[in-house]
């Protein structure tokens, strides 16, 4: 088998084949834009549904695709990513007292999120690759409010939210930000050329993995101001769709990912990183997989029992994602093994190739489509990106590598 070698038949049918959902992907986002600015929620069958709003991080998230588009050449991307970022610029920004909304539908509301702005730092880093006009401009902005707010410089980690002024700072940490910033921090390096991202990235990193070290490799997702685990936290909401009870086996893979990115985008960090993604990714494996019928459970507890058994498209998305890396990383042809049984299951589940573009978001124990969690299908960023990763190398990042490859 080899399906990360385009060379061969198997890969280049292979790739030729990610290309084609890549494109069914781009579709569907370039379908949640709003007339009034931004995106908003799409409905299973495809429709906007306005009772979501226009959350920012789906907002953010579908400019960073549609940047990635723009750089395959996809025809109304880059149009798109304009519109999205004057809707940064202006419907989602708070001229006030800076930053952003969290819904665009909500001025005004909610709280203002470490998760939400990392990823007005990932759409803009994206754009800016995509060499869109005025995207370093709200890159610098966005980094700036980041390193103002949101960075704890003493702690070297990630505040986690505030009020709409900047006021009552949330005690909790939380692993699932941390996690991000990380992502973004990459893509920042990339976009701008500072290392000095790389090395905050990478300080995120050394604590997050230590802390999962010394959990045997279940990382925990909350803490308190001092960054020491609170094992209980949430454990009468373990259905959460961002701060889950227990340990989530979809960070797992997702962590897994991003630190051989940052392995290999910066030799100087920390070599035992390398075996943080592997402890990761196969305690994640052994925990969450469901050997009989295929899928993971969304969250387990810190012994690794399951806790919610439902199955979420973006942590079958993150193992796929996580098995490339591994492969890219090690040679090793266990990952490529397990990419393509990850692959299997998930087009068969999720991919819902007769149905527009859009992947369900849930499904049973049992397989079935469900909506407990989630409702319909707002997000295409988990599965555009593991469509456009197999041909590209660990670093540098997504969007330079989708440039480069073309330009290639």
């Amino acid at each position: 088998m080899s399906l990360f070698d385009v060379a061969t038949p198997e890969g280049a049918e292979h790739v030729a084949w990610l290309d084609r959902e890549a494109d069914r992907l781009l579709d569907w986002a370039l379908g949640s834009e709003r007339s009034d600015g931004g995106f908003g929620w799409r409905a299973d069958d495809g429709s906007l549904d306005p009772a979501k709003g226009r959350p920012l991080w789906i907002g953010c998230r579908m400019i960073h695709c549609l940047a990635l588009g723009a750089l395959r050449g996809r025809a109304g991307c880059a149009e798109a990513v304009d519109r999205g970022l004057e809707a940064l610029r202006t419907t989602y920004r708070d001229e006030v007292h800076g930053g952003w909304f969290a819904d665009a539908d909500a001025r005004g509301q909610g709280r203002k999120e470490a998760y939400g702005h990392a990823f007005v730092v990932l759409a803009a880093s994206s754009a800016l690759v995509a060499g869109r006009p005025g995207a370093r401009e709200l890159l610098d902005e966005a980094l700036a409010v980041v390193l103002e707010h949101f960075w704890d410089d003493e702690m070297r980690m990630p505040y986690e939210s505030y009020d709409v002024a900047w006021g009552d700072r949330e005690e909790y940490r939380g692993g699932n930000a941390s996690m991000h910033l990380v992502e973004v921090f990459l893509a920042a390096s990339d976009a701008t050329g500072d290392p000095q991202w790389r090395r905050r990235a990478t300080d995120v990193c050394v604590r997050m993995m230590t802390a999962a070290r010394e959990s045997s490799w279940r990382i925990p997702e909350h803490f308190d101001t001092a960054w020491q685990p609170l094992p209980d936290y949430n454990l009468d909401q373990p259905r959460h769709p961002f701060r889950p009870y227990g340990a989530t086996p979809g960070h797992a893979f997702e962590w897994a990912r991003l630190l051989l990115a940052l392995r290999a985008a910066d030799p100087e960090a920390p070599a035992w990183l390398d075996d943080a993604a592997v402890g990761l990714v196969e305690t994640a494996r052994a925990d969450a997989w469901d050997v009989e019928r295929g899928g993971f459970v969304y969250t387990t507890d810190q012994d690794g029992v399951p806790v919610v058994r439902e199955r979420f498209h973006w942590v079958a998305c993150e193992a796929i994602g996580a098995a490339w890396a591994l492969h890219r990383a090690t040679g090793d042809p266990r990952w490529e093994q397990w990419y393509a049984e990850v692959w299997d299951f998930a087009v068969e589940h999720f991919a819902d190739l007769a149905g527009g573009g859009g992947w369900r978001h849930e499904v049973s124990p049992a397989n079935e489509p469900l909506a407990l969690t989630w409702t319909g299908r707002p997000d295409v960023y988990h599965a555009l990106q593991i469509a456009l990763l197999p041909p590209l190398p660990l670093a540098p990042g997504l969007a330079v590598a989708v440039r480069d490859r073309v330009v290639g």
